[in-house]
């Protein structure tokens, strides 16, 4: 599913990285921890977080994770953003909720990620 369907699914405001919503991702991964993160994350993933600091945007860099929802209609400061635009991230905003949104992805068709072994 390509990062321009998941904002139109999630009715999302684009934060960063407009140029780049043609980009391909196969699975969603969604948790504020993000050593949770570290451990389901595979590539081509879209992560949904609450946490809108500078913690998550390192831990998508690290971890090759092109595109962020900030979810709970949660915006992150400027220099967070700029920080994404840096990295090449995509910053996205949904007014829904985690379990919503993570609801609706599934429903059509982008699963989950599943721990690394």
């Amino acid at each position: 599913m390509k990062v321009e369907e998941i904002r139109e699914i999630l009715n999302a405001e684009v934060l960063a990285g407009e140029d780049m919503m043609d980009l391909e991702v196969f699975s969603v991964c969604a948790s504020d921890l993000m050593s949770d993160i570290m451990s389901y994350v595979k590539k081509q993933t879209i992560l949904l977080t609450g946490l809108t600091n500078a913690h998550a945007i390192r831990t998508a860099d690290m971890l090759d994770v092109n595109a962020i929802v900030f979810v709970g209609n949660k915006i992150p400061m400027p220099e967070i953003i700029d920080m994404a635009k840096e990295r090449n991230i995509i910053i996205l905003s949904t007014k829904y909720t985690m379990y919503e949104a993570c609801g609706k992805l599934y429903s059509l068709g982008l699963p989950g990620c599943v721990r690394n072994s």
